[in-house]
């Protein structure tokens, strides 16, 4: 089978930093970019941004960039020989941070499986604004203010995440909080930071190289620590049905909530009662016709395989309605890495919905742990 082409979208905001170097205190706001501008600053966000793609260019085969016009990505993309699609075009060349925001929305809507962004503080909350967790995104370093959780360390680092992602290798996923500060009391010498959210972002997993070394996580204790998680996820959404699909490691859940588990069928769950068992695919739909949903799934089977083998009763009707945000995929990072690097496989019957929910895919690995593994 032909290695899936990966999906990265690419934004720049091209005035990010241009007012760090003149003691300006940041670029936020027309004025200050104006200023920035006529006394004589440089654009280097491009220039960063650069920097991290310049580590995948020789990937451009496996790659589908996506991006917006101009300087706010297109240019840096053909600079580099890397091939592209135009999904937004900003109206005016000075761009504003609509255009950011406008942009990340055309893009995720597009279809990408990971959002490369250049900026600072300022963009960080446009592209949390803009797509919250409906996509991963990694941030560039760009800017004068970096106090967001979502940044790599380097230009360069964020290239190598996103070249381990295009491998398929195993790489963590984790929330990460999105900081900015009162830029014009920081002119005034004070420093006040807000929380403006959360984003998704892929992080290295520093758990490979410790298997490596003769590490072993306890496998009986990772599968508490699942549950243990699912359930909590299950306390927050009292209002959510989630459709438990069939498996040990789905039992595990139904465990934790002293649920009577249908280890070879599918139940389902509202607000830690079981409202049904062992239900068919037609039952489902109508059980699932109204109201939020959410699916549990794990691994059946020894080819990886999260839909298609053992649990059909998720017919492709169910799956496309509910959407791939709200597939609950768990599984220990000792079976993930039991595949032996080949993806978790989608077989739901529509090859349209497989293609849909092909890509990097979160998968529930612990408490608060997760992991991106590829899916096709």
């Amino acid at each position: 089978m032909s290695t899936p082409i990966f999906r990265l979208g690419v934004i720049v905001n091209p005035y990010a930093g241009i007012g760090g170097a003149l003691a300006l205190k940041g670029s936020d706001g027309k004025a200050i970019r104006e200023k920035a501008l006529a006394m004589g600053a440089k654009q280097r966000a491009n220039e960063k941004m650069a920097s991290a793609l310049s580590v995948i260019t020789a990937m451009n085969a496996q790659l589908q960039i996506k991006t917006a016009g101009g300087e706010m990505g297109q240019s840096v993309c053909e600079t580099l020989g890397l091939a592209c699609s135009v999904i937004y075009q900003p109206p005016e060349k000075q761009t504003e941070p609509e255009d950011t925001i406008s942009a990340a929305r055309a893009l995720v809507d597009d279809g990408i499986d990971l959002l490369l962004f250049a900026g600072g503080d300022g963009t960080a909350r446009n592209i949390c604004d803009s797509v919250g967790s409906d996509v991963s995104v990694l941030g560039v370093p760009a800017g004068c203010k970096i106090h967001s959780g979502v940044y790599s360390v380097t230009p360069t680092a964020a290239g190598e995440v996103v070249a381990m992602m295009i491998r398929g290798e195993l790489v963590s996923e984790m929330d990460a909080e999105v900081r900015d500060i009162d830029e014009e009391a920081f002119r005034d010498g004070k420093v006040i930071a807000r929380h403006f959210g959360e984003m998704r972002v892929p992080n290295e997993l520093t758990y490979v190289q410790a298997v490596k070394m003769g590490g072993r996580e306890d496998e009986a204790l990772v599968l508490d620590d699942v549950a243990a998680y699912v359930t909590e996820l299950m306390e927050d959404e009292p209002e959510t049905l989630f459709v438990m699909g069939s498996g040990s490691t789905v039992g595990c859940v139904m465990d934790a909530l002293g649920l009577e588990n249908t280890l070879l069928g599918v139940d389902v769950v509202k607000n830690g009662e079981l409202i049904a068992s062992d239900v068919t695919a037609d039952q489902l739909l109508s059980l699932t016709a109204e109201g939020p949903v959410k699916i549990v799934l794990t691994i059946i089977g020894g080819q990886g395989h999260i839909l298609g083998r053992g649990n059909q009763q998720l017919s492709a009707e169910l799956v496309r309605r509910v959407g791939k945000e709200n597939l609950l995929i768990v599984a220990t990072k000792q079976k993930l890495q039991s595949l032996d690097g080949r993806p978790l496989r989608i077989d739901s019957g529509d090859t349209a919905l497989d293609s849909a929910l092909a890509g990097p895919t979160t998968v529930i690995t612990g408490y608060r742990d997760k992991v991106l593994y590829p899916a096709q």
